[in-house]
């Protein structure tokens, strides 16, 4: 996994059967700042998704009653962790899209807050542009126009 970080930690239930997954580094030295770190990785081999989120004396993503239910054999041992951004991130971005994404930090923002589900569909209609290049510019300003306006898709039609 590119930019994926893996540790060794013990995690927590809460009352509520939830598990919180301790996070050990600070995601926006490791992955840049942003507003919200969604990740995507394994934990004790088992696929999860979910947000880093800031706690009391730290950082942790939290995983569903099911996880703990299906995987709760592993409670109050050591488990290997290995999470990265999800998605697609800014250095992946074509640099027309990245150049126009940071003159405008608004649109930057909110795009890195995006599930990666939205992040996907924007490129994927500004890159649908190729036989017809002349239009790539205009979707790419009118991605960055409904960014800043907090739109999550472009309106369909």
């Amino acid at each position: 996994m590119a930019g994926a970080r893996t540790y060794s930690t013990s995690f927590v239930v809460d009352s509520k059967g939830r598990v919180h997954v301790p996070v050990p580094f600070d995601p926006d030295e490791a992955w840049g700042a942003k507003k919200e770190h969604r990740i995507g990785g394994t934990v004790a081999g088992m696929a999860v998704r979910g947000s880093i989120t800031s706690v009391e004396g730290g950082r942790e993503f939290v995983l569903g009653p099911a996880w703990n239910r299906d995987c709760g054999s592993m409670l109050g041992g050591e488990v290997e962790v290995e999470i990265e951004p999800e998605g697609p991130q800014r250095s992946d971005l074509a640099p027309d899209v990245a150049a126009a994404l940071e003159s405008e930090p608004a649109a930057g923002e909110f795009f890195d807050s995006l599930a990666q589900f939205y992040r996907k569909a924007y490129l994927k209609w500004v890159d649908s542009t190729k036989r017809r290049p002349d239009l790539r510019e205009a979707r790419i300003a009118e991605m960055v126009t409904l960014l800043v306006a907090g739109k999550k898709e472009r309106p369909k039609g």
